[in-house]
């Protein structure tokens, strides 16, 4: 097992990070940027080096002081968390190559991935039901044409390195076809410096479905159910459950077992998340992601297993030591991301938090850096906290979360509780009647 690890991320992520470390012995080192001299991460943590200004670019991205940091401090292995580096296939290949190890999937695995035609084609050969389109990034306007034909419109042209919507255009007839690529192409050439792009079939109102895989380097692989994460507002999620309601117990026994049969095939390891567009009865493969997501939570609140201590023990060379039998599913589970924003217009709303007091109980867990006097910055995402609750039945675990978030205090910042308690509130939510364009209607009327 590694003796100390250095967790390059901040915020929540980082605080749950160091905690699973703790547990297991091992002693942590957090990095920070000057805006988060401060932060809960840097004050809990055994060490902690400052590695750059407030800019993400300077600090949280920033690869040479991040190894450095590493470096000074003696540390084993590096753990990225979500976001800034975690599917960053060259800063995994520089960690391992300066002789720390990388708490995730190698760097191969990662670059297979990030390249959503590259994912797309493997998971095909693999058996893993994709949605159709072309079969690799499209250059002529006529290539579009020609695809958009034979798998019939509505489709959508999406970058080929994109994520979070942006490249992503929708085109319903062919009239349509040129100016979405053109529009798609500057945007994705501006977000992800490759304008490439590709063309799916467009599912007009499918679920968003996500299966959580863990492997270890030995061959040994399990899948820890879904995730429901189709409540999403401009493609950011905002609510996620475990298990999802739309699907039945042989319907999610086929597509876990197809995942792990995939994960095994190209000899994955580490924790990972297939997600895929679900409609009546059919799944379409949209990417994978290799790290550990935001809403995992809801996944260990349904197992029982510590997701990021597997990550850490699989990394250090430690086998799974369990199988697929092994996994027993109990309740059901939701996670609210609270940000800070307000709940109307959902404008960033950083700031000095001026009263903090958390829920708790019986089935209630609150992930969060958050403390009384501390200062919201203005340069990261604005995620405060996320409110996770358990119970026996979907019933149940509603009735929880409205008592845990009416009980959530924080001042001195907007926040999107009383979104979520209006949200929940509502009847179709609460008959989990919705897709993933749900939301986004719901908001429009509020």
């Amino acid at each position: 097992m590694f003796d100390k690890v250095l967790i390059a991320n901040r915020g929540e992520i980082a605080v749950r990070i160091h905690r699973a470390c703790q547990e297991l012995g091992i002693k942590t080192v957090s990095v920070h940027s000057t805006a988060d001299a401060d932060a809960m991460h840097a004050r809990l943590s055994n060490e902690s080096v400052c590695i750059g200004p407030a800019a993400v670019r300077e600090s949280y991205l920033n690869i040479p002081s991040i190894i450095a940091a590493a470096e000074i401090t003696n540390a084993d292995a590096i753990h990225p968390g979500y976001g800034f580096l975690s599917e960053n296939a060259n800063f995994a290949s520089i960690v391992e190559e300066h002789g720390f190890t990388f708490i995730g999937p190698t760097s191969e695995h990662i670059s297979m991935m990030g390249d959503k035609v590259k994912a797309k084609e493997t998971m095909q050969r693999l058996g893993v039901p994709v949605v159709p389109g072309s079969p690799g990034a499209l250059i002529n306007i006529a290539d579009f044409h020609a695809v958009a034909e034979e798998i019939g419109y509505p489709v959508l042209v999406k970058a080929v390195s994109g994520g979070g919507g942006r490249g992503m255009k929708r085109v319903y007839t062919p009239e349509e076809m040129a100016e979405s690529v053109a529009m798609a192409r500057a945007e994705a050439k501006s977000a992800f410096g490759d304008g490439s792009l590709y063309l799916e079939k467009l599912i007009d109102a499918p679920r968003h479905v996500e299966v959580q895989v863990l492997a270890d380097q030995y061959g040994a692989a399990v899948h820890l159910g879904e995730r429901d994460c189709s409540l999403q507002r401009r493609h950011q999620k905002m609510l996620e459950e475990a298990p999802s309601s739309a699907l039945n117990a042989a319907e999610r026994e086929k597509i876990g077992a197809v995942v792990v049969d995939a994960v095994v095939e190209i000899g994955y390891r580490g924790v990972g998340t297939m997600e895929f567009l679900y409609q009546e009865g059919e799944f379409y493969f949209i990417e994978m992601n290799t790290r550990i997501q935001v809403e995992h939570p809801v996944t260990e609140m349904i197992t029982g297993i510590d997701l990021v201590r597997e990550q850490i023990r699989v990394s250090a060379g430690a086998p799974l030591g369990y199988g697929q039998k092994d996994i027993k599913f109990n309740g059901h589970a939701i996670e609210c991301r609270i940000n800070a924003e307000d709940p109307v217009t959902f404008r960033p709303s950083p700031g000095l938090i001026t009263g903090y007091h958390p829920p708790g109980g019986l089935g209630v867990r609150v992930d969060s850096a958050l403390y009384q006097d501390y200062t919201v910055p203005p340069y990261y995402d604005s995620l405060l906290a996320k409110v996770i609750v358990h119970g026996s039945n979907r019933n149940e675990c509603l009735m929880r979360l409205r008592r845990a978030l009416e009980e959530y205090v924080i001042t001195g910042v907007e926040t999107t509780i009383p979104f979520h308690l209006k949200l929940i509130s509502n009847a179709d939510f609460a008959n989990g009647v919705y897709d993933i364009h749900w939301l986004e209607l719901f908001i429009a009327d509020d």
